[in-house]
């Protein structure tokens, strides 16, 4: 299935505090809980002012979709097309 990274646009995302994460967490979860688990989050990394957001997904319309039921901007979505790491050097 497609891995997808969404870039979102979060004025201050590094000073969010950890209830405000956890806040957002949770509403993630359950909109992907009321969407059948057809996506899937596996991590975020929060910069300063951007959230980029790792999803498995079927489609990028449904990555899309969880960003609207969520309320979270999705100002990029981009479809991984290759991972690589230090073991694609050996």
């Amino acid at each position: 299935m497609p891995r997808y990274v969404i870039e979102r646009d979060i004025p201050g995302a590094g000073k969010l505090s950890p209830q405000e994460l956890h806040a957002i967490s949770q509403k993630s979860c359950e909109v992907l809980q009321s969407m059948d688990r057809q996506i899937q989050w596996q991590h975020s990394y929060v910069t300063a002012d951007k959230v980029y957001c790792v999803y498995i997904a079927p489609n990028e319309e449904l990555v899309r979709e969880h960003a609207r039921q969520g309320g979270f901007p999705a100002d990029r979505v981009s479809e991984v097309s290759t991972i690589i790491d230090p073991l694609t050097a050996e």
